[in-house]
């Protein structure tokens, strides 16, 4: 065969295995109605992926086939947990509704911390609990309440090197600002 030939045959087929990869994998989608259920953070098979509301339009969330731990978490919220098991090429909707948690925010929690960090959708965690992403402790009237003492801060994004810092907030430290950026 000549070239001339072979060429429309190979991009046909080749059209045809990524149409096919579509159809294999499933897509899912999430329903969130509150802010802090747009913004609690996403988990898929214990990996971070995102928070809600960025997890949509071009940046849908498709999956194998198979089960799928799915878990959702915002600060002060019990965690949302939910298995599904899909099908290839299956749309599922997850309907999050988030429960307050019994652990509210102390009043000691006085302390501001800042954080700046690229990309602003990486996730926050204060001793080893998730508290948000980035983007919700930067800018006019965003920060993170602290309590006094010593606190462990990491910011992690899949596909980028975590971060990992101790801050100590000083009583008589009442605001302070931290930069990253995520490699």
């Amino acid at each position: 065969m000549s070239n001339r030939r072979v060429m429309p045959i190979a991009l046909i087929l080749l059209i045809g295995v990524v149409g096919a990869e579509d159809r294999v994998q499933s897509e899912l989608r999430f329903a969130a109605h509150t802010k802090d259920e747009k913004t609690a953070g996403v988990w898929v098979d214990g990996q971070y992926v995102g928070f809600v509301k960025e997890l949509a339009g071009d940046k849908k969330l498709m999956l194998l086939p198979g089960k799928h731990e799915i878990v959702i978490r915002q600060a002060w919220y019990n965690e949302f947990v939910k298995q599904v098991i899909l099908e290839p090429g299956q749309i599922e909707q997850i309907n999050v509704a988030l429960v307050k948690s019994a652990r509210l925010p102390t009043k000691d929690a006085t302390g501001e911390l800042k954080i700046a960090a690229t990309p602003s959708r990486a996730a926050v965690f204060v001793d080893g609990q998730y508290a948000g992403h980035v983007d919700e402790f930067n800018g006019v009237g965003k920060a993170m309440l602290l309590t006094p003492g010593q606190h462990r801060l990491r910011i992690a994004l899949p596909g980028y090197l975590p971060f990992d810092t101790m801050v100590i907030r000083q009583p008589r430290n009442l605001n302070w600002e931290t930069d990253v950026r995520l490699l």
